[in-house]
């Protein structure tokens, strides 16, 4: 144990689906759900950070706030955190740190979207400034888009193809064939893949994750707190890292339209994917080696395969091979996905990197059913949110 672990006491979620309900509805779930889990009151929750979403109004835009007042104003303080795809991760770190510095003992953090229909789009009026919405007007880059570039430089430089990728999905669907949050209850095969819609080439419709409504909350507080309340042995968040690309970044990403230049400073040792994980393992303690599981931002499968790598799981243009020997799959050497991914629940922005967590928890506790990883002792969840927001969460038994 270091001594800066917080403990994980409560997880809860609301399933995922296109229910067209207001956002707070999934949050408000999620969190009783997580308070029931923990065997807190309300009453007794200190802080409380909401993961903004930016679809769904002011409400969604001061979310700590309309969570809060959903639940019943209880003088909690309160914050409001937004790193997009990694909005829950750094909630859950405002929560950690605030624990940390002694300024409450027990946090609740809570993440909820409702999404439209097809491709995210950024939010409306002209910005000239801005490189999420320039992306859009100029030359009409929506996320696939990115996806399918990456897939091709994956391609290009380690001879991955179309059936590597399929491969991911059709792993993911089957993981989350037993997962009773997921929106995507249904085994799929290479040949359905294959078949459906090409949307940016090399990538099919099926190579990549829907948008979707859901809600995702956990419950953390100081390891006195949790022995105080019977919980002598919880869960334990051991790192967060939520960190920024260092220059000169050279890997496109979105949602800007050119890399840094390489000419004059030398290229970091590692890519800024990989930098996140690797911030993780080092405030931990840990290595790849001690992972038990892992649970990465499948976007698109191939970026799934990036993911492997980037998290240490096995050496560049090894992850086709990695996968196709059934190492990542629930049984193998370090099972990716065993919730299903975005394959199976699609993307509730600022609920993803929560749902990571929650995943991780059950299955550290032994209590994720038939996708139960023998043994699980340790596990890192990885995604990134736009504009350099990393976001990863190790944690262990």
């Amino acid at each position: 144990m270091t001594n800066h672990d917080v403990a994980v006491l409560g997880v809860g979620m609301h399933e995922w689906g296109k229910w067209g309900r207001p956002f707070v509805t999934y949050g408000v779930a999620a969190a009783r759900a997580a308070l029931a889990d923990a065997g807190v009151e309300w009453s007794d929750v200190g802080f409380i950070a909401g993961g903004e979403t930016v679809r769904n109004g002011y409400g969604g835009f001061v979310a700590g706030s309309t969570f809060a007042q959903a639940l019943g104003w209880n003088g909690a303080r309160v914050a409001t955190c937004y790193a997009a795809c990694a909005s829950g991760s750094a909630a859950l770190e405002a929560a950690r740190t605030r624990i940390l510095a002694g300024l409450c003992d027990v946090a609740l953090v809570v993440g909820a979207d409702t999404t439209p229909k097809g491709f995210l789009a950024p939010t409306s009026g002209e910005r000239w400034d801005d490189p999420d919405w320039l992306r859009f007007r100029l030359v009409g880059a929506t996320n696939p888009t990115y996806f399918g570039l990456y897939a091709r430089r994956r391609m290009d430089r380690f001879g991955a193809t179309s059936a590597d990728f399929a491969q991911v999905k059709v792993k993911n669907a089957r993981h989350g064939l037993h997962n009773p949050n997921a929106r995507y209850r249904k085994e799929v095969t290479a040949e359905e893949i294959a078949a459906s819609p090409v949307v940016a080439d090399p990538l099919h419709l099926l190579d990549i994750c829907a948008t979707s409504d859901g809600g995702a909350a956990i419950v953390v507080s100081s390891m006195d707190y949790a022995r105080r309340i019977g919980q002598a042995n919880p869960v334990r968040i051991r790192a967060i890292s939520t960190v920024t690309p260092s220059y000169p970044n050279t890997v496109l990403d979105l949602p800007l339209l050119s890399t840094d230049a390489a000419g004059v400073v030398p290229v970091p040792a590692l890519s800024y994917r990989a930098s996140i994980a690797a911030a993780a393992y080092e405030e931990s303690g840990l290595g790849p080696e001690d992972m038990s599981l892992a649970e990465v931002y499948d976007l698109s499968t191939a970026l799934e395969l990036d993911w492997y790598e980037d998290i240490g799981l096995c050496g560049e243009g090894e992850a086709e091979k990695l996968l196709a020997d059934g190492a990542t799959t629930i049984g193998g050497r370090v099972p990716v996905n065993t919730s299903g991914g975005l394959a199976s629940f699609g993307e509730a922005v600022p609920a993803q990197a929560l749902a990571q967590v929650c995943e991780i928890t059950w299955q550290l506790r032994g209590a994720a059913g038939p996708r139960q990883v023998e043994g699980a002792s340790a596990g890192i969840t990885a995604n990134q949110g736009l504009f350099g927001h990393g976001s990863s969460v190790l944690l262990t038994k």
